[in-house]
């Protein structure tokens, strides 16, 4: 028997194990996997007694609509193959089912989990719609009965609005990202309202408004928006993002927009409201001015001075009479208080008379020419007057008369 290479060996397993395996499916738990920056899926399964492992290419990836999970149960559906330099053999998947529960459902689920844990769904960030809307964007495929729906209800209940439409596709691969691309677009617009939706379909029909990337465009927009998507009975993610769910796009509108009508008599109500409260005001303000009026005429300038002049009048007639009783009064005592005033003008010009008396003598005794009488000197000592007795013998003073100074010393 002729020996087998490595290689050969390798290439007929390959060969046989293609060709028995080439459609299978296989279930299993998910025992390992990575996501792997080029996009290929690398994963293990596994069951009581074995494990294997496998791989699923980029393409596939994308197309698969959940996440694996480690101990997930899955259904996998490929084909059996050998790496040839190693001996290696490996399944590789071409579709992922979660066994007993669709791909749809657990996408959902699985979604739903990780924006419920960033706050996506929180009442906090919920933006009230307003109340008067004088402008909306409605993103939503331009040929598509739902927006004929809306629009028709907008004609009828408030052809006022300014309508902006918004075109994108709602299904299909490319959906998700234009329709996120639609709402930033919308969101630069500064309307009043945002509403975004589809009408009804399958759940695949319908599974671009449960893309991530929906909800994140939904959670980051500024305006407050609204979920149409679909039927009643039609539940998607952008519903628990949006500020508000309605259950149809026709529904969307009747939810944000007034009735015309309504309206209309809404403001014939009040009108006639207004027009109650100004004939109000115009009664009470009219009694109020011709109030003011009467007491304006009261505090007229004129009146006032009338008034004044009358008070100057009856103070000058006051005035006149208390200066009478005054100088009356006064006139009485004039004999006394004349004999008290020179009473004491004789006393004041006594005292006086003496005053000079003495300054007169005081001068004449400090006049330098009477100081000094004939045969008379005055005897003092380092500036001081003294007398002889006080002078010790050998000691210098000095004697001046009217005419001379000397100084001599006591013998």
């Amino acid at each position: 028997m002729k020996a087998l290479t490595v290689s050969a060996l390798n290439e007929q397993i390959k060969s046989l194990l293609e060709s028995t395996f080439s459609r299978i499916l296989v279930e299993g738990e998910v025992s390992s996997f990575t996501y792997h920056s080029s996009g290929h899926l690398y994963f293990s399964l596994k069951d009581g007694n074995a494990t294997i492992k496998c791989v699923m290419f980029r393409s596939n990836v994308a197309r698969t609509k959940f996440r694996l999970e480690m101990g997930a149960k899955v259904v996998v559906e490929g084909s059996v193959g050998v790496y040839t330099p190693r001996g290696e053999y490996q399944l590789y998947a071409t579709h992922i089912e979660p066994y007993g529960q669709g791909a749809l459902a657990l996408a959902f689920e699985q979604l739903k989990k990780k924006l419920q844990s960033k706050g996506y769904f929180e009442p906090s960030h919920k933006k009230p719609i307003p109340k008067h809307i004088t402008s909306i964007a409605l993103v939503t495929a331009k040929n598509s009965a739902a927006l004929h729906d809306m629009l028709k209800i907008i004609e009828k209940r408030y052809k006022a609005l300014n309508v902006y439409i918004i075109d994108t596709l709602v299904q299909g691969d490319m959906a998700a990202m234009q329709i996120s691309k639609a709402l930033k677009y919308a969101d630069s617009l500064n309307v009043d309202v945002i509403i975004a939706g589809r009408g009804g379909g399958s759940a695949e029909d319908l599974w671009a408004f449960n893309e991530e990337i929906v909800a994140d465009a939904l959670f980051a927009l500024r305006t407050p928006v609204v979920s149409a998507v679909g039927h009643e009975v039609d539940v998607v993610m952008s519903d628990f993002v949006a500020d508000l769910r309605a259950p149809t796009p026709s529904a969307a509108i009747e939810m944000v927009l007034p009735d015309q009508n309504e309206l209309l008599y809404m403001l014939s109500e009040l009108q006639e409201r207004y027009k109650r409260r100004l004939n109000q005001i115009l009664y009470t303000k009219t009694q109020t001015i011709q109030s003011l009026g009467k007491e304006f005429q009261r505090l007229s300038i004129g009146n006032q001075l009338l008034r004044y002049e009358k008070e100057f009048e009856a103070l000058k007639r006051q005035y006149r009479q208390t200066l009478f009783n005054q100088l009356q009064q006064s006139s009485s005592k004039l004999p006394q208080i004349k004999a008290q005033l020179m009473q004491t003008i004789e006393f004041k010009v006594t005292k006086e008379q003496q005053k000079l008396e003495n300054i007169s003598t005081r001068l004449l005794a400090l006049n330098p020419k009477n100081r000094f009488k004939k045969g008379w000197a005055e005897v003092s000592k380092d500036n001081k007057v003294i007398t002889l007795d006080q002078i010790k013998q050998g000691e210098h003073f000095v004697l001046q008369d009217e005419t001379d100074r000397i100084k001599v010393r006591k013998i």
